[in-house]
């Protein structure tokens, strides 16, 4: 059998690149005839020059901020409920309609395995027969459906679990036998540690696929090490499958169907490889056609490719949250503001504003990787600071190279505890 769901995942990198490159141009026409949001926020875009990633790059990125407060306004004026995103109606082509908190409301597609979830799963060992023992959440959000439907996709049963109520989740699994596990790897944990003091023989469950919580290697290994190769997948509720893991352990692996950026928090400018920034998305599927969506999740892209003979990108897993917003003397300081100063003197190289000081006492210190200390340049740095956020801030030139490679652009380092 196979180690690969199909042959995409071996492609050359060329040829995925162009492949992907012609998808993404006719995703763009078609993002702008069936998605009345992005027939706006394109427009004027000619959809046969996006073929790069550079023409891709100056396209403006869509942040689940302006999601949310489009679909707020349309559903104030009795309109779409989804703010002009979607491209399908309720109806045979959109089989469900999920809440996330906002509320944001998402479309699923009638497509098999939708959220392309089987590519993560079989990475992971499912294979078709297994029965699955889904932990996710039915309820409103769709956790569960996006990993059900790429088991479904596989040939696997799912036993719909939902989460909660332990007992009786063992009581079921004891009696089904389940192969494998789908869900937060902290549930898993309750689950097996539970079952360990009732006696309940969960053994049969020798696979696991977790999603939404982080996943460190110590917690890895101790499924192991209870005879579970658990592996994880980096989904969100507005692109689905974006990342997975594979039997190498080396990073995440860029799902098929989505072509993904690292951008520099609060803007939409690539930052080079190997550097922690914004995941942004953009998908492939007609549904729901985001263009450069922002995920608001830090990572970076890891050189070379998957020992396992997967040769699309891979990325370092999640890194964090990108947005980075503080409120300083009473007024709001965004990623954004501090890269438009940066981006006024070519000799910057990289930033970081430091937010310190105690209550009622802020203060700000832009810390600038520059070759030289000229008072020149950090007198101008300090104006253009003024100008663009209307707060005075320090400036440090420190040497190239030393700010850490976190991603961040703004580092909150107040004691926000009381007394």
């Amino acid at each position: 059998m196979s180690e690969f769901l199909d042959d995409l995942e071996t492609r050359s990198p060329k040829q995925r690149e162009a492949q992907l490159m012609e998808a993404l141009s006719r995703q763009v026409r078609h993002a702008q005839a069936n998605s009345t949001a992005f027939a706006d926020i394109l427009a004027g875009v000619d959809a046969a020059q996006i073929q790069s990633r550079d023409a891709l790059a100056r396209l403006p990125v869509t942040r689940k901020t302006e999601l949310l407060e489009r679909q707020r306004a349309s559903r104030a004026q009795g309109g779409d409920v989804f703010g002009g995103f979607a491209a399908v109606r309720k109806g045979r082509s959109m089989g469900r309609l999920f809440a996330s908190p906002g509320p944001i409301y998402e479309p699923e597609g009638t497509s098999a395995d939708y959220w392309r979830t089987a590519r993560a799963l079989y990475a992971a060992g499912f294979r078709e027969g297994d029965l699955a023992h889904n932990a996710f959440s039915y309820h409103m959000t769709p956790g569960a459906f996006i990993l059900e439907g790429g088991a479904l996709a596989l040939g696997c049963t799912v036993f719909p679990a939902g989460t909660g109520q332990t007992e009786q989740q063992l009581a079921a699994m004891a009696d089904l036998r389940p192969d494998a596990y789908i869900g937060t790897p902290s549930f898993l944990r309750i689950l097996v540690e539970k079952a360990q003091e009732s006696g309940t023989d969960i053994s049969s469950v020798r696979k696991a696929m977790v999603s939404g919580e982080p996943f460190p290697p110590a917690l890895r290994d101790w499924f192991a090490q209870r005879g579970i190769q658990a592996y994880q997948c980096y989904a969100t509720a507005d692109v689905g499958l974006i990342a997975y893991e594979t039997a190498s352990r080396e990073g995440l692996v860029v799902d098929e169907s989505v072509i993904v950026e690292i951008v520099r928090p609060g803007t939409g400018d690539p930052v080079p490889e190997g550097e922690v920034g914004e995941v942004v998305v953009t998908v492939l599927r007609p549904e729901y056609p985001l263009i450069r969506f922002g995920t608001g999740d830090l990572s970076a892209v890891l050189p070379g490719s998957c020992p396992t003979g997967r040769t699309n990108t891979r990325i370092k897993g999640w890194m964090g949250r990108a947005d980075q917003t503080v409120k300083v003397r009473g007024m709001f300081v965004h990623p954004g503001q501090v890269d438009q100063v940066a981006k006024r003197f070519p000799d910057i190289r990289r930033v970081r504003l430091v937010v310190s000081g105690e209550m009622a006492n802020d203060q700000m210190t832009l810390k600038i990787e520059a070759p030289n200390t000229d008072n020149m340049l950090t007198q101008h740095v300090a104006d253009a600071m003024r100008e663009v956020t209307k707060m005075r801030a320090e400036i440090e030139v420190v040497p190239i190279d030393s700010l850490p490679n976190d991603g961040k652009v703004i580092e909150d380092a107040r004691d926000h505890q009381l007394g």
